[in-house]
């Protein structure tokens, strides 16, 4: 993205925002705000940022990613998105609920008994293993609306 290409090049440089606004006679506010991504330089801007980047105005407008160590441009390909702790957390509790119905299933499996006693143990009209399932297929929901959610 443009926005990390300025960054990048601005920061391999050695330029604060401020001195950089300075070369090119914009304020440091438009150097923050084309770093944040909150809007894009115009033509003139960007010429003059090609020139004191020394890349051409192509090399900061491709999809290309500029490595900070070398300054090396590469070719990329559209970046996938970045998961956030939201979605993250619903892919846990996912897993959580389907591993616990797995182990509930291998577990009756094995030793039957098990289920029984768990029946037998609850004190509501939904029998002990009917509230494991729910409470298992419950938290996969849960984990599926919180991978789906937009923000």
């Amino acid at each position: 993205m443009l926005s990390e290409k300025i960054y990048t090049l601005r920061r391999k440089q050695g330029l604060s925002q401020e001195q950089l606004a300075e070369k090119i006679g914009v304020s440091r506010q438009a150097i923050s705000k084309w770093e944040g991504g909150l809007s894009v330089p115009e033509l003139d801007r960007l010429k003059a940022l090609s020139e004191c980047f020394q890349v051409t105005i192509d090399e900061l407008t491709e999809n290309r990613t500029v490595s900070a160590s070398d300054g090396a441009m590469t070719e990329k390909e559209n970046p996938a998105p970045i998961k956030t702790e939201e979605s993250r957390a619903g892919i846990c509790l996912c897993l959580t609920g389907a591993v616990c119905l797995i182990l509930f299933g291998l577990a009756t499996v094995i030793y039957p008994p098990a289920a029984g006693r768990l029946n037998e143990s609850s004190m509501i009209t939904l029998n002990g293993t009917g509230i494991l399932v729910a409470l298992s297929v419950l938290l996969m929901l849960w984990g599926v609306i919180l991978i789906l959610r937009k923000k």
